[in-house]
């Protein structure tokens, strides 16, 4: 990681990287700790009373509502209907629709963090409940695969259709629905997943780097992850003047790469031999 990290980022990166390897991940904890690491003013405080809000709305719901479709719609009543968490395209311009505490404060942000809420508060209440990661539009899933209910939190929690699914992903993609994007997707997924979107919302804007570093750094924490994330920590290292720690990276991730791409791995020792060049 960074060589220069405020006692308080390597605090938030020692629990995030333990909370991601507990044996049950806290989906809203480790959303909570990247949140933190986005913005300096979440503190402890601000971090518990997420925690505490979403046990009130889950005491907010009736008490064992009945089968799958009976906790969509009693989410969508409560958090939709009633409290007006939604989304909009213009939470898409925003990092604060990724972050926990925003999305809960604003009650708007991106279909993946509203589909945290809503995961959490149905968790919390019991339900049978778990994120499905259409192509481009995460949504929620209640029920067993044989029952299955979906529901969309952008779209304030509206209960989806076969048909309705099939265009979020034709939309999405050009291509057909498969049943395989229909699974359930684990609490570390929708982490990786948050912060790819962080690091696109970063990625057009070049001022904003040092929320694309934070982003890749707290993805390479993750148990599992991309090994190409390594070479992009680098890449943007060098990007940020930072060359003598890009080339280090480089070079470690030539390594790697030499066992399966020899031709590769001296492409990327070439990159770092570069960017100790330009130390001169």
């Amino acid at each position: 990681m960074s060589p220069h990290l405020s006692p308080r980022s390597a605090e938030l990166r020692r629990r995030f990287a333990e909370e991601a390897r507990a044996e049950r991940p806290d989906l809203a904890q480790l959303c909570l700790l990247l949140a933190a690491e986005g913005d300096g003013a979440l503190d402890e405080a601000g971090m518990d009373a997420v925690q505490i809000e979403l046990d009130e709305l889950a005491g907010q719901l009736p008490f064992r509502p009945g089968g799958p479709r009976s906790w969509a719609i009693a989410l969508a009543e409560l958090l939709g209907a009633r409290l007006g968490f939604h989304g909009s395209a213009a939470d898409y311009q925003r990092l604060e629709s990724s972050l926990l505490h925003e999305v809960v404060r604003r009650r708007r942000g991106l279909p993946i963090l509203l589909s945290v809420v809503w995961l959490e508060v149905a968790r919390r209440a019991g339900a049978p409940v778990y994120g499905v990661a259409l192509p481009g539009h995460f949504v929620v899933g209640f029920g067993d695969p044989e029952e299955r209910i979906l529901a969309d939190p952008f779209g304030a929690g509206r209960v989806l259709t076969g048909p309705d699914a099939e265009l979020l992903v034709a939309g999405a993609t050009g291509a057909p629905l498969d049943p395989s994007m229909l699974r359930p997707v684990a609490p570390l997924e929708v982490v990786l997943r948050i912060l790819n979107n962080i690091r696109a919302w970063a990625a057009t804007r070049p001022e904003r780097s040092d929320v694309a570093l934070w982003a890749l750094e707290l993805s390479l924490l993750l148990p599992s992850h991309p090994a190409r994330l390594r070479y992009e920590r680098a890449q943007l290292l060098v990007q940020r003047g930072d060359f003598v720690a890009g080339a280090v990276e480089l070079e470690a991730y030539a390594d790697v790469v030499g066992a399966v791409d020899t031709g590769a791995a001296e492409r990327v020792r070439g990159q770092a031999r570069a960017a100790r060049a330009m130390l001169n």
